[in-house]
């Protein structure tokens, strides 16, 4: 009794619950502990997301302090939430991180085979990414420092031998799984998910790539404007992408008592994590100026940077179509700004299928909300077309 175990991986968070409970039972004191850094995070201090009982955590919160990493604001370490909500963030980050890949590796596509750019200046474009507000991240250093290492044998960039098949974990798909389980879109994460599924099926896409034709046109409009479009695109896509995160933690912290501060997250996210980026800064302003936002878009100063940007957003998306390039999680992106945008969405003909075959009933619009009515479909078909009153 007395004694305190850290579980310091990639725990699934419903585990981590009953392990808590198991433990704490038996007079042992216990701490899921999400951590984010990778190698580098070892070395030089981790983002670290430990969950659990509050007094756990201060017994530990000495050492973590000291071996997290160090940000403007304080060491990247914060108690989280009862139970299992460290591994929950941990998850959630592992999301938000699938997506931030999927998009940098569709700009990367773009840039390289629309745009034409050759391994040096994609090296070149990532960097003055880097250097910017919106896109300062170790994503996007990593991306750019990748572009500069050639393959001693092929005296290629090792990029591009690297087989295009990427692994998973299980986090993302946890992540997919708990969205549904709760009833919250995350339309960006899920196409990443599917993008890295997808890559598997090598050998199927090879033997595709001989049979399925697409637009073999050429983009032919100015190289430097589109790299500066895709970038803005990019971003867009990356808001979007953490807002869903966000969303996602906000939903997990009402349905399992976590009482998540989601402005305390962004912060130690800043550094030692593989999602750090100078935009977090931002994302921890605009909750703690309103713990009750629902979703980022909503801030205003994300609301405006998409207002600014849209129209580039949505040439690349087009240029991409139309020259046969896939670029899902950009699409689920703008996909779910579109969708959140506007007032009036076509599932109330979803709503009409299902009360026709099923009885589902549907609310109406003239009507308060709470209240469900069900009409007898077919029967209204037959006397429509009696009487000829069917247009």
């Amino acid at each position: 009794p007395g004694d305190m175990i850290i579980d310091g991986g990639n725990s699934l968070y419903d585990d981590t619950e009953r392990r808590t409970k198991d433990l704490e039972s038996m007079g042992l004191g216990f701490v899921g502990m999400g951590i984010s850094g990778g190698e580098e995070g070892a070395l030089n201090g981790a983002s670290l997301m430990p969950g659990g009982t509050l007094a756990a955590y201060k017994k530990l919160e000495p050492i973590l302090v000291k071996i997290a990493a160090q940000v403007d604001d304080g060491p990247c370490v914060t108690f989280i939430g009862p139970g299992g909500a460290g591994h929950y963030v941990k998850m959630v980050h592992n999301g938000i991180e699938y997506g931030d890949m999927q998009l940098i590796a569709e700009a990367y596509d773009l840039l390289k085979n629309v745009g034409g750019l050759s391994g040096q200046e994609l090296q070149e474009v990532f960097a003055e990414w880097n250097t910017t507000d919106e896109l300062n991240s170790f994503l996007i250093e990593i991306t750019a420092n990748i572009f500069k290492y050639i393959d001693p044998e092929t005296k290629h960039p090792l990029v591009e031998v690297i087989m295009d098949a990427a692994g998973q974990k299980g986090t993302g798909r946890w992540t997919v799984m708990s969205a549904l389980e709760l009833g919250v879109c995350i339309p960006t994460i899920i196409a990443a998910v599917n993008a890295r599924i997808m890559s598997s099926y090598k050998d199927e896409r090879v033997k595709a790539s001989q049979q399925l034709t697409g637009p073999t046109a050429k983009y032919e409009g100015d190289i430097k404007e589109f790299v500066n479009k895709v970038r803005d695109a990019l971003y867009c896509s990356k808001i979007c992408s953490y807002a869903q995160g966000m969303a996602l933690l906000s939903a997990a912290s009402k349905s399992y008592n976590y009482n998540l501060d989601l402005s305390e997250i962004s912060r130690i996210w800043k550094g030692g994590c593989i999602i750090r980026a100078g935009f977090l800064d931002k994302i921890k302003t605009a909750f703690k100026d309103d713990s009750q936002l629902p979703n980022l878009l909503l801030a205003p100063e994300f609301k405006q940077s998409i207002l600014d940007r849209q129209s580039a957003w949505r040439e690349v998306l087009s240029t991409a179509s139309t020259l046969g390039i896939a670029v899902p999680a950009f699409s689920a992106s703008l996909d779910y700004f579109d969708s959140y945008r506007r007032e009036r969405l076509p599932q109330n003909l979803t709503q009409a299928q299902r009360d026709y075959f099923g009885a589902h009933t549907y609310e109406r619009t003239d009507k308060p909300r709470g209240e469900f009515f069900h009409s007898e479909w077919t029967q209204a078909a037959k006397e429509s077309l009696q009487t000829g009153t069917a247009d």
